[in-house]
């Protein structure tokens, strides 16, 4: 991409979040979307490009992204250094001709950002209470992946603090962890339900910007290479350091890659050892119907910590969200488990002995409440166990309505899962 001041004229808007699995209708997704965009105001934040030069935002942005790059490089031993028009624009700042020397008011500039939508579904792989936590990479193996999302209200123009940004993916082969299925690696090993790689949740500051490391994503048949993003403006983090399951969340979508990227990443190993068809950004659905849109351009910038990919990256792009909406959400699972936990003053420590997770459509088993199935209406308080029975009314430390009936909790939650 030549650089040149994208203030304004860089926008873009976030992809609308569907995954290509059985059972999932991506086309359907894709209409949904496709609807929305027909019917916002704005699809991009360029009328928010000088209010946030005036607020010093943009200034900040610059600065906040040089020093973690600069960290990275360090930490690392590394030295500094239309849908067509989207395919066609090279979102890498390391090259075009900057040197280890180019001023970071120029490598920075500028607002890549998209607008994320409340009336989509999250896709069929969303787990609902996962940790917050910046560094989501656990065992995972893949290139260094540095997230730096910013998220903008758009009929203010303002930085929104103080709110959760949520994102997940799947590994360097495709899989996604935490959930069990036909089509997401091998659906006959159930011990994927205890993973939590790959998923975390960062409140944002005062610029309203959250940051993650994680490793560079994979891909699966159906879909090109993307990262899931969800926002919560209304959440609670809990005493074991996750978030509260009110089944709430303001927006949700996607972000890509440029396809060069891509190509160079899945030359790397373990991606090189993939053997799931892979699909490009030319042939993604979403990302196309995406890039179609006028001033949108669902991609993310990034610059390499070093000469090759291999070095790691670091990503960079911003959400405008209409923080008067919001949606209810449907976990494909929920994750909980025995932990013990401490909590003084503003400081939560948390131990973990296990992570155990239940889908929406299963039995689960714990080792404190011995398994009850229960259909009728008032079941949550009326079984063994009563309220204690929480993965039944809504998650840990519910308060919610006490009745259950037809599967459906009747406080805030779209359901709950049967114990």
């Amino acid at each position: 991409m030549l650089l040149t001041n994208v203030v304004g004229t860089g926008l873009a808007l976030l992809a609308g979040f569907v995954a290509a699995h059985p059972g999932h209708d991506v086309t359907q997704e894709a209409a949904e979307r496709r609807e929305y965009l027909q019917s916002v105001k704005r699809t991009s934040l360029a009328h928010c490009a000088e209010e946030l030069k005036a607020q010093g935002i943009h200034a900040r942005n610059i600065a906040r992204r040089q020093a973690i790059v600069e960290n990275a490089r360090q930490k690392r031993g590394i030295e500094k250094r239309s849908f067509n028009s989207v395919l066609a624009t090279d979102h890498n700042k390391s090259g075009l001709g900057y040197s280890r020397n180019t001023d970071a008011t120029t490598l920075f500039a500028g607002y890549k950002s998209c607008l994320l939508t409340p009336e989509v579904t999250q896709g069929p792989y969303y787990v609902a209470g996962e940790y917050v936590r910046e560094n989501v990479v656990e065992s995972q193996a893949g290139v260094s992946l540095l997230l730096d999302y910013q998220v903008i209200d758009v009929a203010t123009c303002k930085p929104v603090p103080n709110v959760y940004v949520e994102i997940w993916h799947c590994n360097a082969t495709g899989v996604y962890g935490g959930v069990v299925a036909n089509g997401n690696g091998n659906s006959a090993d159930s011990s994927n339900l205890k993973n939590t790689w790959l998923r975390g949740i960062q409140p944002t500051d005062t610029d309203g910007v959250a940051q993650f490391e994680s490793v560079f994503p994979g891909h699966y048949t159906g879909r090109t290479t993307h990262i899931h993003v969800m926002v919560h403006t209304k959440a609670t983090v809990l005493p074991n350091n996750t978030l509260g399951f009110n089944n709430y969340a303001s927006h949700v979508g996607q972000t890509f890659f440029d396809q060069s990227l891509i190509t160079a990443v899945e030359k790397v190993s373990p991606y090189s050892t993939n053997r799931q068809q892979l699909t490009t950004n030319a042939a993604d659905m979403i990302m196309s119907q995406e890039a179609a849109t006028e001033g949108v351009d669902p991609v993310m910038e990034y610059t390499l910590l070093g000469n090759t990919v291999a070095d790691g990256l670091y990503a960079w792009i911003a959400f405008g969200i209409d923080t008067t909406r919001s949606q209810a959400i449907k976990p494909a699972v929920y994750l909980y488990g025995g932990s013990s936990s401490s909590s003084t003053s503003t400081k939560t420590t948390s131990t973990s002995t296990s992570s155990v997770r239940t889908t929406t459509t299963t039995t689960t088993k714990t080792s404190s409440v011995a398994t009850t199935t229960t259909t009728a209406a008032g079941a949550c308080q009326t079984v063994a166990g009563g309220a204690a029975l929480w993965a039944q009314c809504g998650g840990i430390g519910y308060t919610g309505a006490t009745a259950c009936a037809n599967g459906k909790c009747t406080s805030y939650n779209s359901y709950y899962s049967q114990v």
